[in-house]
């Protein structure tokens, strides 16, 4: 499978380990974090919320800044503003405000992921955009492996002192992956037409654009299925990343140290799957792997809300399970939402679509605080919901037909879809 992917996207999936290996480590515990300095479950979901909300407009404007500065250069400028600066800022919080700033300040990562996923498909042939999803799962997978450091490094200094020294590590090794990133690529050759064609446009005749580009996406019921599967999918993701960890502490009573152990058994179980189940997948088959996938998914979170405090076993296999669901689902989700996009205009409908994705799930965080003040298993009741709803949405979608989408894709764009 790496044989297969060459140039930027290989670069790009180089370097990443530099990235997800802190991320994984510091992401565990970064709710619990919040907790200990003082800030509760409602300000936890309120400043997801408003981080979610500066999103919609970063989103917005992602795909005209990606198209004037270049794919290469939007990326490192704002991924040094939205993760680096950002993981500082979380190493000295003291309190609500610090942790509202740093919302703030990584809020523009809006602009580097369309940046990035342009820079990573579009010298990438679409029969092989699945394969490179699959391999940044494994390289996320392996980065989970990881996990369990951040758990060693909390239970030596505690969770605070733990935290900050692990925001630190993140702040050094993902300045190092976006500096090494950028020399090792280069433009590709959509992002030096769009730099040239978007020196002569401004601002607002991009809006413009977007407004017609718009209109035809929301038009073709087809292409509105499939990003509407993929708001749910980061609808419930934004729930996951922000209770998941609370919820294994507070409701099952899991000491701190010892959640770091379930992103490491997530992994374990991906690499099995993936090194047996994997290569014996068909592209062909992607629309029902993903149905399978969500039902998958939703029955890991039923496990887990079937659970009582202190119950390891139940958690361990809600884990795997979870971890099964989640490679079934994301890489083929994620191929599928890229080959819908035609690459002329990629960094434009991809911003479009940020936005969309935000407009629905930015009051996830706030919703889902205040659900939790009532009831801690709420939250995980709505992740399960998302799954179910994405299934018949997929059915419809399947029976769709690609030869609907395509045609709006090459209306909306050229015809090089």
């Amino acid at each position: 499978m790496w044989r297969r992917i060459q140039g930027n996207a290989r670069n790009c999936l180089l370097y990443e380990p530099l990235f997800l290996l802190p991320y994984n480590m510091y992401m565990t515990y970064a709710s619990i974090y919040m907790l200990e300095l003082g800030v509760n479950e409602t300000q936890i979901g309120l400043i997801t919320s408003i981080g979610m909300a500066i999103q919609i407009f970063t989103a917005l404007i992602s795909g005209h800044l990606t198209d004037k500065m270049g794919r290469r250069k939007a990326l490192l400028v704002y991924d040094l503003l939205s993760w680096s600066v950002a993981a500082l800022i979380w190493a000295v919080s003291q309190n609500f405000w610090f942790f509202l700033a740093a919302a703030i300040v990584n809020s523009f990562q809006r602009v580097p992921t369309t940046a990035w996923y342009c820079l990573l498909v579009e010298d990438t042939k679409p029969e092989n955009r699945s394969i490179v999803f699959t391999i940044l799962m494994f390289i996320n997978v392996v980065g989970g492996l990881f996990a369990p450091l951040g758990g060693l490094i909390v239970n030596h200094f505690s969770l605070v002192p733990g935290m900050r020294i692990m925001y630190v590590i993140a702040c050094i090794g993902m300045t190092i992956m976006m500096i090494s990133r950028h020399f090792s690529t280069h433009e590709t050759e959509i992002g030096l037409k769009k730099m040239q064609e978007s020196s002569k446009i401004s601002f607002s005749d991009t809006m413009i654009e977007y407004k017609s580009v718009l209109k035809l996406i929301v038009t073709n019921k087809p292409l509105m299925i499939i990003f509407g599967v993929y708001i749910l999918f980061n609808f419930q993701m934004t729930l996951r990343n922000t209770y998941l960890s609370v919820y294994w502490v507070d409701a099952l009573n899991i000491n701190d140290a010892l959640i770091s152990i379930f992103p490491a058994i997530s992994s374990a179980a991906m690499i099995v799957f993936l090194l047996t189940a994997t290569p014996r997948l068909k592209e062909k088959l992607a629309n029902r792997y993903m149905m399978w996938g969500f039902l998958i998914s939703a029955a890991s979170f039923i496990i887990l809300l079937a659970a009582g405090p202190g119950n390891i076993a139940a958690t361990i296999t809600s884990t795997v399970v979870m971890a099964i669901g989640g490679l079934l689902a994301s890489p083929y989700l994620e191929s599928s939402i890229q080959n819908a996009i035609d690459d002329d205009n990629r960094a434009k409908i991809f911003s479009i679509l940020g936005v969309l994705i935000l407009i629905f799930t930015f009051p996830a965080g706030l919703i889902g605080g205040w659900a939790y003040s009532i009831n801690a298993k709420i939250p995980l009741i709505f992740i399960v919901i998302s799954f179910l709803m994405s299934v018949p949405m997929m059915v419809l979608y399947s029976r769709g037909s690609q030869k609907a989408v395509q045609p709006a894709v090459e209306l909306t764009c050229s015809t090089d879809a």
